[in-house]
């Protein structure tokens, strides 16, 4: 059976802020063998851009560095702005195991990358998730805390030393988060508001660092290209909180603020599951199995 890598690196820019930047690491992403580029999510208002991309383990690791490289050639971080956190040209690079592949070789996967992106490119890391190497650099959101901004003075701090490099970021591309971790849907909620304050305190209310659904982590945003504002999230585990029980919470918080929900996103691929569970919520399906009953599980031989 092949073996296949899901790779989803964030960088900091977009589209609609730097064109140029932007279509350098889709053509970079583009050009190793053994590996596919599936979906390439670009938003100027977070000033970032979301790839998506499968492949071979070995095709996986090379174009995983050949795109920390070109980042770090086409964004200068000092002059970065955007609504989403952010320390480093290349944010994050999570590897996903997806057929024949285990979580402890996306491990090693992302050992070897970050010890080459410092050997080549002196660009330090953090290993998060699965590849964390303590239980506090396991969250994304605590390992980006400060930004790049404040990253200098929180690589001194004893307890945050780089898994891979020296203690102080790169001049222009920052640090990166790397690591292996089990599959997320990005899931974002927009509402009738221009008021952020109002996404704020539902993002504050829903996720689970501050006592709310234990699989979320979200935030809150203003869409400054539609004037409305936005609850964004990252559903690290679809199964133990569903989107639809997440949607109707923000949905009732959102009437509680005396506004509504106008739609809803996914961001890059996602778990056919992960939607397939929402159909069979709202449909109130019953007994229900969507690996026997999906005629598409069937044609792809998955289980």
């Amino acid at each position: 059976m092949a073996k296949l890598v899901e790779c989803i690196p964030n960088f900091s820019c977009s589209k609609e802020k730097d064109e140029a930047a932007y279509n350098a690491l889709v053509e970079v992403a583009k050009s190793v063998p053994g590996c596919t580029l599936f979906d390439a999510q670009t938003d100027g208002n977070h000033n970032r851009c979301v790839f998506t991309m499968i492949g071979s383990p070995e095709a996986i690791e090379e174009v995983a560095f050949q795109l920390t490289k070109k980042a770090a050639e086409v964004i200068d971080m000092t002059k970065h702005v955007g609504e989403h956190s952010r320390m480093g040209a290349t944010d994050v690079i999570p590897f996903v195991p997806t057929m024949g592949v285990t979580v402890e070789e996306c491990v090693e996967i992302s050992k070897r990358l970050g010890q080459r992106i410092w050997d080549e490119l002196k660009i330090p890391s953090f290993l998060y998730e699965d590849s964390a190497s303590a239980p506090h650099r396991r969250n994304l959101a605590a390992c980006r805390k400060g930004q790049f901004e404040g990253m200098p003075e929180k690589l001194l701090q004893e307890e945050w030393a780089p898994d891979f490099g020296e203690r102080k970021i790169h001049p222009t591309a920052g640090i990166t988060a790397i690591g292996a971790r089990m599959p997320l849907v990005a899931f974002n909620v927009n509402l009738a508001t221009s008021d952020v304050e109002i996404a704020k305190k539902i993002a504050k209310v829903i996720r689970g660092s501050s006592g709310g659904f234990r699989s979320c982590k979200a935030m809150g945003f203003m869409l400054e290209d539609r004037g409305i504002a936005q609850v964004s999230m990252n559903m690290v585990n679809y199964e133990d909180t569903p989107l639809n029980v997440v949607y109707e919470m923000i949905k009732s918080l959102a009437e509680r603020y005396g506004t509504y929900i106008v739609g809803s996103e996914v961001v890059g691929l996602t778990p056919a599951k992960a939607l397939i569970d929402c159909a069979e919520h709202y449909l109130k399906l019953e007994n229900f199995d969507c690996h026997n009953q999906v005629m598409e599980y069937h044609l792809v031989g998955m289980e």
